[in-house]
């Protein structure tokens, strides 16, 4: 964490100063704002904590409930999503206190006595073989806690406004401020009282019945399976042995997911209700809660369950769903969206696979930094069209993954062949639900894969994974990624050809290009009095291990003076080792050109650009599609 940036800070240096409309934020909604966000689930508070960083948009996030969600349904959190927690800088925090899934076991019938279980094996949890992030339980309503601290505590103290209902909207053909949102208040001395504020942009954040949705005539593409699951959160006295420990349980009797929760005690059980009628007219949502304590029961003998308490409990009907579109511009039109669907709204599916908190944070990641970029005016408005052509691909492989796993859970013994069979999967898959999977294709944000082969580690469209290396001004280990917080800004990481910082080479000249270039993206894409890195967070990476690079040697642009009093940022300069550490160089680890290569990064963290170091002429041209000039 950096912070003394505009002078001695003595309080907690995670609230930002305020600054732009965060000085004297209104107490009521204003006639007119930038930004509405209808919705403070995950991708709508995700949107918050994210536009906080944009002081001079306008931004509001209306909310029915009259305060937080204090009992969230989602729970499950992937390892991509603690990633972005810690680009909000809430990582550490919220590991401390989530459950950490190590391990996931497996149970089927004792071939001796099918009618109880047995372990068939057990399986250590897929996250870190593919990350240095874990894989969480933790309450979705303390996911939102953070997101809003994030929000809070942004230069524009964006804070949602509860008790406050969308009633629909109108979309004009032109003006500032084209969208007419009609919205009614639901408590206080103003209970009952609606008026119409009008944005710039909308977004539809109001989960899975959706009225924006509605409002804009899109469509939920998709069916619910004939099949019915309960869900309690619960607290036990058992002499189940991996009660704390993540279970799909297979028995004759139907089938349990079994989800430790966060606090030592509290576990989430998903009980198999079994098939339901072509008659049943949703009747099943009405089961009582003894009567699937009882089926868990049923399912887990030889072993049983002492229900102490219910925190909380559901039925629901596995449902598989994508929206048509995710804004509201017919396919083919010529204009830039204006309204947006997000999360739920625009996609659904079971809650077995632990993906839809998870999707929804990256559809308000996607978004975010997009509509920050376009209302401040540095990108064009042809931007936003991105979101729904990369975000609506996602969510159909998520449906498509979702539907064979619950397929997989559901089934009888009989249907099994091979008991090892969910185990292979869940292991086989596990990129997959981790959220590390996602590959946008090319655009005015994603380059073509002409020199990928100089950064094979670092896959074009696909989030950027870090990898240790040592920061130069302290000799600190410190992964390279971890250092890019949601602050809305390009990253652009230089890595070094062979000769050593203050030898001629490619990163030298490419370093002058890029600080005094006439043509090069700093000088065209800065806003003219703002910090020479804010818009591009621009690092090294030498070859050469820390205690052979010279910072005195560096060039400049890598060692920018910025903030009110000029000071000098130390930690943009890195080398791949240390001399006296046995670490792997980042160049080995994410098979980087010893040649050197530019690698660009967008700021939701997927990588947008491979390119030789000389490759100059290709790197403004890529930023002029993305970016517009500024005087």
């Amino acid at each position: 964490m950096q912070f003394h940036h505009h002078g001695y800070v003595s309080g907690d240096p995670r609230v930002l100063p305020a600054a732009g409309i965060g000085l004297d934020r209104p107490a009521d909604l204003p006639a007119e704002v930038d930004v509405l966000v209808v919705g403070s689930g995950p991708a709508g508070m995700l949107l918050a904590a994210q536009l906080s960083q944009y002081p001079d948009v306008t931004t509001r996030v209306i909310e029915r409930r009259d305060g937080r969600l204090v009992l969230g349904q989602a729970d499950g959190i992937q390892p991509r999503s603690v990633e972005t927690f810690q680009a909000f800088g809430f990582a550490e925090r919220i590991v401390a206190e989530a459950y950490n899934i190590g391990w996931m076991n497996f149970w089927g019938p004792d071939p001796e006595h099918p009618g109880d279980i047995i372990r068939t094996s057990r399986t250590e949890d897929y996250a870190f073989q593919i990350s240095e992030f874990p894989h969480l339980i933790v309450n979705q309503a303390r996911v939102l806690d953070y997101f809003a601290e994030a929000a809070a505590h942004g230069p524009a103290r964006i804070a949602p406004d509860y008790g406050v209902e969308f009633v629909g909207l109108s979309v004009a053909d032109d003006g500032d401020h084209p969208v007419e949102v009609r919205i009614r208040y639901l408590a206080g001395d103003r209970d009952g009282e609606e008026r119409v504020i009008r944005a710039r942009y909308v977004v539809g954040s109001d989960g899975a019945r959706s009225a924006v949705r509605e409002a804009i005539g899109r469509k939920h593409v998709g069916d619910i399976s004939a099949h019915a699951w309960g869900v309690m959160d619960v607290l036990v006295n058992t002499d189940f042995p991996d009660w704390r420990i993540k279970c799909a349980i297979n028995a004759e009797a139907g089938n349990i997911l079994l989800i430790p929760r966060e606090g030592g005690y509290l576990c989430r059980v998903y009980v198999d209700l079994g098939a339901v009628a072509e008659d049943d007219d949703h009747q099943v949502r009405s089961t009582p809660v003894e009567a699937i304590i009882a089926k868990a029961n049923a399912i887990l003998h030889p072993y049983s369950l002492d229900v102490k308490q219910v925190a909380w409990h559901s039925v629901y009907e596995v449902g598989h769903r994508v929206t048509d579109k995710f804004d509201d511009v017919e396919v083919g039109a010529d204009r830039p969206p204006r309204v947006f669907l997000t999360g739920d709204a625009c996609h659904t599916h079971s809650a077995k696979a632990g993906q839809g908190m998870n999707v929804s944070m990256q559809d308000g990641f996607n978004l975010g930094w997009k509509l920050g970029s376009v209302v401040t005016g540095r990108s064009p408005a042809s931007l936003l069209a991105t979101y729904s052509a990369e975000r609506q691909p996602v969510a159909q492989q998520l449906i498509d993954f979702d539907r064979e796993w619950s397929s997989l859970m559901a089934r009888k013994p009989e249907e099994i062949s091979d008991p090892q069979e969910l185990a292979t999967y869940y292991l086989a898959t596990a990129e997959f639900p981790s959220g590390f999977m996602t590959k946008y294709g090319p655009s005015e944000i994603v380059a073509d894969a002409a020199h990928q082969g100089l950064a094979e580690g670092f896959p074009l469209g696909m989030r950027f994974k870090s990898a240790e290396v040592v920061r130069v001004g302290d000799g600190n280990v410190a992964h390279l990624g971890h250092h890019a917080t949601a602050d809305g800004r390009w990253r652009i990481y230089a890595f070094a050809d062979g000769p050593a910082a203050g030898e001629a080479s490619a990163l030298a000249d490419w370093a002058e290009w890029f600080a005094n270039g006439a043509d090069s993206p700093l000088g065209r894409f800065t806003p003219a009095g703002a910090d020479i890195d804010a818009v591009f967070d621009v690092k090294a990476i030498y070859q050469q291990p820390f205690e052979d690079v010279d910072i005195a040697r560096v060039p400049g642009i890598f060692l920018p003076k910025t903030g009110p009093l000029g000071l000098t940022d130390w930690e943009k300069v890195y080398a791949a080792t240390q001399s006296t550490r046995a670490t792997a160089s980042i160049f080995d680890e994410r098979a980087l050109s010893r040649d050197g290569v530019v690698v660009v990064v967008r700021p939701d963290q997927y990588v947008a650009a491979v390119l030789p170091l000389t490759a100059t002429d290709e790197l403004a041209a890529f930023f002029a599609g993305a970016l517009l000039p500024q005087s």
